[in-house]
């Protein structure tokens, strides 16, 4: 039988499932998922963290889990993928089935036929936000995922400096095309300072100033938060260390308003 490219994805048991987008790469996008993912977790929600950037998969480095492999359990009269946990988060990704060493060469149907094997044959059991960590731009990827998921928003992630707003305001505008309507959450805004970790009150603003705010402006939503450049950050990331369980005061509080304000948007109880 023909699959029906524009046949939704039925996850019953996911409440709500929020895409993390960019315009262009290395503005930070994987960071932002991968520690809103976390501290959502450690507010006590069930929380998934999907990696679909297939050609560039950075969250198992990131969670310092990029040696295991996913077990296959049957479920019912399915085999089922059993998902990655790691700081309280059900995580996948095409970077556990692949040599990391070797690229991923797939024209774009096979990639979207990846991508959704990764959603559909994953045992995701109950969730309370599924995090989706899209890749930069606007292509196959990303409108596979809208066509294939009932999604509950999207959020941007843009630096200050005015090329990355150039570029976000593309990836904005797809969610808002008419026929697609995904709801957009707000714009974070990453590396707006830097700031010495021995000088914890100095700011830095070596990207500008401002870009986020304007774009937020420009399409009438939040800025739903400004992340500050932090060395320790990055080194965590190459690590797969929790950034958020001991890391710098004012990171955790970013990620903790940031969460906060994606629950009292979509409005789930504990």
């Amino acid at each position: 039988m023909k699959q029906n490219i524009f046949e939704k994805i039925e996850m019953p048991h996911v409440k709500h499932i929020i895409v993390v987008a960019s315009g262009k790469g290395g503005v930070g996008k994987s960071t932002v998922a991968a520690n809103l993912a976390v501290s959502l977790a450690i507010q006590g929600y069930n929380i998934a963290l999907v990696d679909a950037d297939l050609y560039g998969p950075s969250i198992p480095m990131m969670f310092g889990v990029g040696d295991k492999k996913p077990e296959i359990h049957k479920i019912g009269d399915q085999d089922k993928i059993m998902p990655i946990k790691k700081y309280g988060v059900n995580l996948i990704s095409i970077g556990f089935f692949i040599n990391p060493e070797q690229s991923l060469i797939w024209r774009g149907p096979m990639a979207a036929n990846g991508l959704t094997q990764l959603f559909r044959d994953t045992e995701w059991g109950n969730t309370d936000y599924m995090i989706v960590d899209f890749p930069p731009g606007t292509g196959d990827i990303q409108l596979t995922t809208l066509q294939k998921l009932n999604l509950s928003g999207a959020i941007i992630v843009t630096t200050p400096q005015q090329l990355a707003v150039s570029d976000a305001r593309k990836a904005t505008s797809m969610f808002l095309n008419p026929d697609l309507k995904v709801p957009l959450l707000g714009i974070v805004e990453n590396m707006s300072w830097f700031t010495p970790v021995q000088h914890a009150d100095e700011k830095y603003y070596i990207f500008g100033t401002g870009g986020g705010k304007q774009l937020a402006t420009e399409f009438n939503t939040e800025l739903l938060g400004q992340i500050p450049l932090m060395l320790e950050v990055g080194e965590a990331a190459d690590k797969g260390v929790d950034i958020l369980s001991g890391g710098s005061k004012d990171m955790i509080t970013v990620f903790e308003q940031l969460s906060q304000k994606i629950v009292s948007n979509l409005k789930i109880e504990k």
